[in-house]
């Protein structure tokens, strides 16, 4: 009866349960900054492409 009394009032997993959610959270955040970071950066390179390919006489602000 006692120990079935301990289990049950044992917190110790809750911490850990915590601590798997901050992770999750933290990690998602990481990953949606870095393909937001990968579309901005390849947008700037396909820009600077067209101006050199174009000769810097493009309508676009080169």
């Amino acid at each position: 009866m006692t120990m079935i009394k301990n289990l049950l009032t044992d917190t110790s997993g809750a911490s850990a349960a915590e601590y798997a959610l901050i992770l999750a959270i933290v990690g998602t955040g990481i990953a949606v900054a870095a393909y937001t970071l990968g579309t901005s950066i390849s947008g700037a390179m396909n820009k600077a492409s067209n101006c050199i390919n174009s000769g810097g006489t493009s309508t676009l602000v080169c």
